[in-house]
C-alpha cells in the first residue's frame, strides 16, 4: 500500500518563475560576496544570526525553499537590510497607485434618504 506524503509541496519552492529563479540567485551571489568580503565564514555567518550551517549555503545558493528570515538575518549582519525595509512601500507602488485612482470616486453624490448626522 502506497501512502501520500502528508506535507503538501509548494510548486512555487520546486519550480519558481524564471525571473523569481534568478532574482534569488543573484541575491544568494551577493550574500556570499558580502560574507567573503567580511572575512567571515559560513559556519560564522550562521552562529550570529543563530541558524545552521545548511541555511547560510541554502541561502548563498539562492534557494527558493529558504525561509525569508534567513536571507533577512543575513541581510542584517551585513548591514545591508535598509532596502528591504523599503522594498514594498506602498508610495512607491505606481502600478497600484494607478489602479487605485481609476476605482476612486470622481464626485460625491447625496443620499436619497435623511441620516442622523448633526
Amino acid at each position: 500500500m502506497v501512502f501520500k506524503s502528508m506535507v503538501a509541496t509548494n510548486k512555487l519552492q520546486k519550480a519558481p518563475p524564471y525571473h523569481v529563479s534568478r532574482a534569488l540567485t543573484q541575491l544568494g551571489a551577493d550574500l556570499r560576496t558580502a560574507r567573503i568580503r567580511r572575512n567571515m565564514t559560513m559556519e560564522d555567518a550562521a552562529s550570529r544570526i543563530g541558524t545552521g550551517l545548511r541555511a547560510v549555503m541554502d541561502a548563498e545558493k539562492g534557494k527558493a525553499s529558504t525561509g525569508i528570515v534567513v536571507y533577512a538575518g543575513l541581510l542584517w549582519l551585513y548591514d545591508m537590510l535598509q532596502p528591504l525595509e523599503e522594498l514594498a512601500d506602498p508610495s512607491k507602488d505606481k502600478e497600484g497607485i494607478a489602479l487605485q485612482a481609476t476605482r476612486e470616486r470622481k464626485r460625491a453624490r447625496k443620499s436619497g434618504g435623511l441620516d442622523n448626522d448633526f
